[in-house]
């Protein structure tokens, strides 16, 4: 049981999500990035989970056959494609995330990186991430297209220049010229 290093990880993540979402404009909305990690049911599950080199929720998986903490997280917050996914003619359908949600999703998926990865995190890492969890077929076509665009963005241009761009993104039509 590790609660405080595993509080100290949450608060690192959170507030880098934090900075980079004032970096894509959506400033305010990241301040309330993942606070249900504070919650009774996720933070000690985490703590309990703790390793510091990847999310505890993979472990509880691993041990348990599932989540509790991630089934609680992914239901709470937005910025998680598993919020945007609906059931249709009994198959789960995925439904197109909101522009701002998915601003804060890409600034989530750095975030994680960079703190997991520590000095092994390069431009390319959240792309390679992204890449290997296969997660393209359960996201909605434009969402998949959108995020995987600012993920090259972010390998071939650095932070400044992709957070640049995506803070001019106010809807899913300011893409098209990109995809």
């Amino acid at each position: 049981m590790h609660p405080i290093r595993h509080f100290i990880t949450i608060t690192k993540h959170r507030h880098k999500v934090i900075r980079y979402c004032f970096k894509v404009g959506i400033g305010f909305q990241g301040l309330f990035h993942d606070l249900s990690k504070y919650s009774f049911k996720e933070f000690w599950t985490g703590a309990k989970y703790y390793s510091g080199v990847r999310s505890p929720n993979s472990k509880e998986r691993e041990v348990k056959g599932y989540s509790e903490a991630w089934l609680h997280h992914k239901g709470r917050n937005k910025h998680h494609f598993e919020y945007w996914l609906d059931i249709l003619s009994n198959q789960y359908v995925p439904i197109q995330i909101p522009i701002r949600y998915l601003k804060e999703s890409f600034c989530d998926r750095i975030a994680a990186c960079k703190v997991y990865k520590e000095k092994a995190y390069t431009n390319q890492s959240a792309l390679e991430y992204y890449e290997e969890k296969k997660t393209a077929d359960v996201l909605y076509p434009t969402t998949e297209a959108v995020l995987r665009t600012w993920l090259s963005w972010l390998s071939t241009f650095g932070e400044k220049e992709t957070f640049t761009r995506i803070k001019r993104i106010k809807t899913y039509e300011d893409m098209n010229p990109y995809l």
